[in-house]
């Protein structure tokens, strides 16, 4: 786009008039959501999917309840599946499981979640738990939060496996403190999924972490996509670059389309509560992804900010 650039404030219209994202036209159906695969199976994921810390951590009122099920309706309206949450989100379990039965198909949601707790036994509850609140028979991704005893977890998962209970294994962390952690559980472990932060504003990861997780096979969630909005705060009161407009119509995907285009990276998952930041989200599955040059531009850009 040459003018004006599309900015968070600018999607409240269009998404009210349009229900899509700038970008997508009305009945073009060559627009359809990028997919990344799931190296232990094969499967297809949506690369832009849904957290709920904090945006989801709310009383199952009515009203909520209606909120959050048209994000999630739009998501998958427009091609996402994934929602990622977690006991350590307090009410957001809860709230999706109540999504699910004022009517949103479960069949057509990738859920992940996590276990976060000491020991076997209390593990075990806290999945067990999950998955009633969630109204859901089987987990897709149940991952260890935060590295939190993780081999007596990853046992107990594994074994939720073997009952089709769970369907993937994964580890996460939300700090880089963590990798050089998370790197020994990962050569330990071998979970299919991990998840992790990394972003145009905190890209260590890319050192170590995600050369890993592609050479093991592990699929890559990424959190923190715009580093708790620090990255929204660096650009405030500047326009969208020029050249960065072929491939992003906003801030948030010129951001998230920084991570999706990194080949290791599978689904990246911001939250949100907002439809507007909803659609803008999923505008960044869609169409041309930034090369390794580019990519470099935009590191460049943003660091010299």
């Amino acid at each position: 786009m040459s003018s004006p650039q599309w900015t968070r404030r600018l999607f409240i219209a269009a998404g009210a008039t349009l229900s899509v994202a700038p970008g997508i036209a009305i009945g073009d159906e060559s627009m359809s959501m990028r997919h990344g695969i799931i190296p232990a199976t094969g499967e297809r994921l949506p690369v832009v999917g849904l957290g709920t810390y904090i945006a989801f951590d709310v009383n199952s009122t009515p009203s909520a309840i209606k909120q959050r099920k048209s994000i999630v309706d739009l998501l998958i309206a427009h091609g996402g599946s994934v929602i990622d949450t977690s006991p350590m989100y307090n009410r957001s379990e809860k709230l999706i499981g109540d999504v699910i039965a004022a009517g949103t198909a479960r069949r057509k949601l990738f859920l992940a979640t996590k276990v976060w707790t000491e020991g076997q036994a209390a593990g075990a509850a806290q999945m067990q738990r999950s998955a009633d609140l969630m109204n859901s028979g089987t987990i897709d991704l149940m991952q260890v939060h935060n590295l939190r005893d993780t081999a007596t977890h990853m046992a107990s998962i594994r074994q939720l496996q073997d009952k089709d209970q769970v369907r993937y294994s994964g580890l996460t962390h939300y700090t880089a403190g963590a990798l050089r952690t998370l790197e020994t559980e990962m050569l330990q472990h071998k979970p299919e999924f991990i998840q992790i932060n990394y972003s145009l504003g905190e890209r260590e990861a890319a050192e170590r972490i995600l050369p890993l997780a592609r050479n093991m096979g592990i699929a890559v969630l990424i959190n923190r996509p715009f580093q708790s909005g620090a990255l929204f705060r660096a650009v405030a009161n500047r326009k969208l670059p020029d050249w960065a407009q072929d491939f992003a119509s906003s801030w948030g995907q010129f951001f998230l389309k920084f991570i999706l285009s990194h080949h290791a990276v599978t689904c990246a998952i911001p939250a949100t509560a907002k439809p507007h930041h909803m659609i803008d989200n999923l505008g960044a599955g869609l169409g041309n992804l930034p090369d390794s040059a580019m990519r470099k531009r935009m590191t460049d850009y943003f660091t010299s900010l």
